[in-house]
């Protein structure tokens, strides 16, 4: 390392500990922020995301221009771009988080024990939350949000490909701070694109709680081994769609086309198609037509390319790829014990959804599939924390400790015990 480049790491590390150490003092104010005042910071925030949408479509062009430059693929310049339609459904997710109830100070299972004393629990934030992300500048509002309205202090870092879309989402932020007299270091946007910031985030526990990562299954693993502090995620998103033999034929049609074309960057979007043996012969010849007007690959078990003809073959690894793209892997198979075998072989514990009208199979299926949303008769792109009427997402947690499926205002708080008494000792 030479003179100038010790400087640098020097100086993003600074940067980073003065970041972390306001994160710090800011969320024991975050802490105590009454209700009304932190609705009062988030409907501050929508409004000026509504007045300053010329503006922030503006930074987006720039960052957009700059990633065709620099040979972004289509699946990342989907998610790097701010449409008019994204900025108004973060503008409704703020109002939406501005209307849930706030699960700070919430007390349950309040009881008492024979000695007298009443033992309960409370829901209080978490602290300090660093999130890491890239290419979706949409992030930068949710996990403010989210954190905000559960009384937590946020450090976002957000990749440098969205660097000044993030930048002026920042200041939106910053207002409705200021509007409703919180600390401006609540929410905290990482001004450096250094790549060093991510190394010092995730290792200074003295002032960050929680870390959740939001990217690519690289950035996550990296994360998940370097941290120092408790980590939030998930690595993948094999999603898997089963129609069954007792499905409606129509219902598992668009459910089918829905899952996989809705959107093709995102991790609850469909990679694997499950078909019943018994409706194949009917049901795939027509999705294979939908999909090729979409301009869909498809990749089939021998039993598939036995019925579509000129399909590719899936190979073993396709059954575990994420593919972020056009590209969807089909494989038959003989009931929904063979499904469910499969799905829990290769599934990523994402989303995983079966269309059948047997109750008595979608009572096993929830049963049996183990992973952070399993759903009956729907696609899995309601896999969200939007759609779940959470407002917004910090992202999606397929760990089985604390958080599991879209993490909301309820899993980035945690419970103490609280205890009451009247004098009593214990004997």
């Amino acid at each position: 390392m030479n003179a100038n480049e010790d400087r640098s790491s020097l100086s993003v590390e600074s940067y980073m500990q003065s970041v972390g150490q306001q994160a710090r003092t800011a969320s024991r104010a975050m802490a105590r922020a009454e209700t009304e005042q932190k609705n009062k910071a988030l409907l501050a925030m929508a409004e000026a995301v509504a007045s300053k949408r010329d503006e922030l479509m503006q930074a987006n062009e720039e960052d957009l221009q700059r990633g065709r430059s620099n040979g972004l693929d289509a699946a990342m310049l989907d998610r790097l771009a701010l449409t008019p339609a994204r900025i108004d459904n973060m503008i409704e997710g703020l109002r939406q988080v501005a209307s849930l109830p706030d699960p700070v100070g919430e007390i349950s299972d309040m009881a008492y024990r024979p000695s007298g004393i009443q033992i309960g629990k409370m829901r209080v934030p978490l602290g300090v939350i660093g999130i890491i992300y890239e290419s979706r500048p949409n992030v930068t509002m949710e996990a403010a949000s989210l954190c905000l309205k559960s009384g937590n202090a946020a450090i976002l870092r957000g990749g440098s490909e969205a660097i000044a879309s993030n930048q002026a989402l920042a200041a939106c932020i910053r207002h409705g701070l200021q509007v409703a007299g919180l600390p401006a270091e609540a929410v905290q946007v990482i001004e450096t694109t250094d790549r060093a910031a991510v190394g010092y985030l995730i290792t200074m526990p003295e002032f960050v709680d929680v870390i959740v990562p939001r990217g690519g299954k690289g950035l996550i693993e990296r994360i998940s081994r370097e941290a120092r502090v408790p980590v939030i995620k998930h690595l993948d998103g094999i999603c898997h769609v089963y129609i069954d033999s007792e499905a409606d034929l129509t219902k598992a049609i668009n459910i089918a086309i829905n899952a996989k074309t809705h959107r093709y960057g995102t991790c609850n979007t469909m990679e694997t198609l499950l078909v019943d043996g018994m409706v194949a012969d009917v049901v795939l010849p027509q999705l294979a037509e939908r999909y090729h007007e979409l301009g869909v690959e498809l990749r089939g078990c021998s039993r598939t390319c036995a019925i579509l003809g000129d399909i590719q073959a899936a190979t073993e690894e396709d059954w575990s790829t994420e593919y972020l793209a056009p590209v969807l892997a089909i494989r038959i198979v003989d009931g929904l014990d063979q499904a469910m075998d499969h799905i829990n072989t290769y599934s990523s514990q994402h989303t995983d959804a079966i269309v059948t009208e047997n109750y008595s199979k979608a009572r096993r299926f929830l049963r049996e599939v183990d992973s952070s949303s399993v759903m009956v008769n729907a696609s899995t792109r309601f896999a969200d924390g939007f759609e779940y009427g959470l407002g917004a997402e910090i992202g999606i947690s397929t760990d089985k400790i604390h958080a599991r499926g879209p993490v909301g205002l309820e899993g980035l708080t945690s419970q103490k015990y609280i205890v009451l008494g009247d004098g009593q000792i214990r004997r």
